[in-house]
């Protein structure tokens, strides 16, 4: 998929500059407002598809001294910035229907409604050929984009057939106004996702108490402390944590990491996994356990997978 990355971005590109400039025409010929909405979405698609195609390769770059945990995060900012770019559009579209619901103006349904059938085939190319099993963050952006684009596509035509049965003018600028609802609707759960995980928040379906309960549940395990769980990416989790056990497993301690280790990967699809042993000693007592207080009268054991 990698390889052919490049090609099938630069395909989809074509085709999303193609319905751009087909609707900037149209719109400007028509002098309606939706279809001019949704070039300035297309607009944005331009951007979200070329940046989707970028982060897909530099998130393939190897680990470095300056990025040591590769390059997944390029992904993320990719995300981040179609998010700004769909509330940007957002505020446009809103204030030029204020201002057409205000004050109308004549528009030329017949050529909405071809240009809008246009729009709406090469739409529907672009998401079947964006939608992948386990796509990344930034490859979901793009394909929302795109659908998001095709649902207003599809209100466009709408809004051509309300003006040429009836001839009301102020149908152009509610379907502007409800292709900027659905545009608000889909950025602002991408940037709510982007932000969770530039925040280094827990993935979506795992919880803390869940994980500590699977690992204090091991054979061996006494507790854990420090325990957290983030995302690098969508599909890349990490995972640290002190485990506490009797200091006569200390010897075993590397069966038990990799035991530990298994069962995150495989319950939880931790893919990083840094995990520390230490001795717990009778002389402790049980409230410093309590309180969360940990001494280390011995070097822990550490180990990183």
């Amino acid at each position: 998929m990698l390889a052919s990355a490049p090609t099938g971005g630069e395909s989809k590109l074509m085709g999303t500059r193609l319905v751009l400039l087909i609707e900037v025409l149209g719109g400007a010929i028509s002098h309606s407002l939706a279809l001019l909405s949704d070039a300035g979405h297309m607009l944005t698609d331009v951007v979200a598809l070329g940046l989707a195609w970028l982060a897909l390769r530099q998130s393939t770059k190897p680990a470095d001294l300056r990025h040591t945990y590769g390059h997944h995060r390029f992904g993320i900012l990719a995300a981040m910035l179609n998010g700004g770019l769909l509330v940007a559009i957002v505020i446009v579209i809103v204030y030029e229907a204020v201002q057409r619901l205000l004050h109308p103006e004549p528009v030329q349904a017949g050529l909405v409604v071809v240009t809008a059938l246009v729009a709406i085939a090469v739409n529907a190319y672009l998401a079947s050929s964006l939608s992948t099993p386990a796509a990344n963050l930034n490859v979901r952006a793009a394909r929302l984009h795109v659908l998001s684009d095709l649902a207003g596509s599809i209100g466009v035509v709408v809004a051509g057939g309300v003006i040429l049965v009836s001839g009301w003018l102020a149908a152009d600028a509610l379907i502007a106004l409800a292709i900027a609802a659905l545009i608000a609707w889909g950025a602002g759960r991408l940037v709510t996702e982007t932000v969770h995980i530039l925040l280094e928040g827990a993935p979506r379906g795992v919880e803390l108490t869940t994980v500590r309960t699977r690992i204090e549940g091991t054979p061996g395990v006494d507790s854990v402390h420090d325990l957290h769980v983030w995302m690098l990416a969508p599909e890349q989790v990490a995972l640290s944590c002190h485990v506490v056990v009797p200091e006569a497993r200390l010897s075993d301690g590397e069966h038990l990491v990799r035991e530990l280790e298994a069962s995150l990967c495989d319950e939880f699809g931790v893919g990083h996994t840094t995990i520390q042993l230490e001795a717990c000693h009778p002389c402790e007592g049980e409230t410093d356990h309590a309180l969360g207080q940990h001494t280390h009268p011995h070097p822990p054991v550490a180990r990183t997978g």
